[in-house]
This record gives C-alpha cells, sequence and structure tokens, in this order.
C-alpha cells in the first residue's frame, strides 16, 4: 500500500509559480510514505506526520515518542512513533521484548509494550502471529548512538468507548495516549 501525505501553509491557490518556474519553497511538495502499512512490515517515515505528538517520554538515555494510535476495523490497535538513542553508545532494545518465555525469539524489538486501560482496568499485550512473532518492530541490528528508528506495535483493541490508555514497555515511565479512529 502506497500513501501519500500533502501539506500545506495557508494562502494562496496553490498555483503561485517563482520566476524559474517552480513552487516556492514555502509551499512543500508532496512525499510519499513508505511502508506505512504495519502488515507490510513498514512504519513511516520520521518526521512527516502532520499531526502533533501523542505523547514523548525520556530514560535510560532514549527518547520514546508516540506519534499515532489508531483503531483499525479488524479488532485492533495500531501504535506507532520514534525511538531515539541518545546514550551515547549502541542500543539493543532487548528490555523492551519482555519477559514472556515465547518473546525470546524476537530478539531486540517492542514486543513488550502494553495498553493499560486503566478504567476498564485491563491490560492489552502487543499481539503474535501463529509462531509467536510479535506484529512489532523488531530492531534487527540495534540502534546506534544517535540513531533516530520507527517503530510500531498492534494491540487488541479496548472497548470503543475506551479512547485513553497509558502506553508501557520496559522501564520506560508510561506515556498517556489518545486513540483515534474506530467505526
Amino acid at each position: 500500500m502506497l500513501t501519500f501525505a500533502v501539506s500545506g501553509c495557508g494562502g494562496g491557490d496553490g498555483g503561485e509559480k517563482t520566476g524559474d518556474g517552480k513552487a516556492p519553497a514555502s509551499q512543500p511538495a508532496a512525499s510519499p510514505r513508505q511502508g506505512d502499512d504495519p502488515d507490510e512490515g513498514g512504519t513511516p517515515i520520521s518526521g512527516e506526520s502532520a499531526k502533533e505528538d501523542l505523547a514523548e517520554v525520556k530514560g535510560g538515555g532514549l527518547t520514546l515518542t508516540v506519534t499515532s494510535a489508531v483503531r483499525g476495523q479488524g479488532g485492533f490497535v495500531t501504535v506507532q512513533g520514534r525511538v531515539v538513542n541518545g546514550s551515547g553508545e549502541p542500543w539493543s532494545a532487548g528490555e523492551w521484548r519482555g519477559d514472556e518465555s515465547e518473546l525470546v525469539k524476537n530478539g531486540g524489538s517492542i514486543a513488550g509494550a502494553s495498553l493499560v486501560d486503566n478504567t476498564g482496568k485491563k491490560k492489552y499485550l502487543v499481539l503474535r502471529d501463529t509462531e509467536g512473532r510479535c506484529l512489532c518492530t523488531r530492531f534487527t541490528g540495534g540502534v546506534g548512538s544517535g540513531e533516530t528508528v520507527d517503530w510500531f506495535a498492534q494491540f487488541p483493541a479496548p472497548p470503543e468507548g475506551t479512547t485513553e490508555v497509558d502506553f508501557q514497555v520496559g522501564s520506560m515511565p508510561p506515556a498517556a495516549i489518545e486513540i483515534s479512529g474506530g467505526e
């Protein structure tokens, strides 16, 4: 699936041109978002979202940002974001894969993440395929110092009326996020 994102700033009809026939620099061109569909194994490219980040937490030299949490038609929620390694050394994400022995096969991943519905008093774990692999990003080779990596994780959806949950992974502080979408 290929999706296009377009953003623009106020006024004008978009048909303005400079003397060389090009659009003025203040009008960004549309740019493709590659791999937006988690089912295709991709995640959105950093910095292209026109929306505000939902949450940001820091710990151990890492900055975890949640950029979206969208309820899908199939009874799941896809949470996406990015992690920045500012620790000064490579990071393997081993702590984020979770404690369950089945999750060891996921290596360094975000498989140990959860959504917590404080109102409904339920915890939702990352979905897995029939072989126990998470429906989430695997940080193959780790994340180098100074690198930014996009991630995603899919969870069972809380009830329709539940829109506020806490996202939690490893020893990072919980991040309060709002789920959008739904039917």
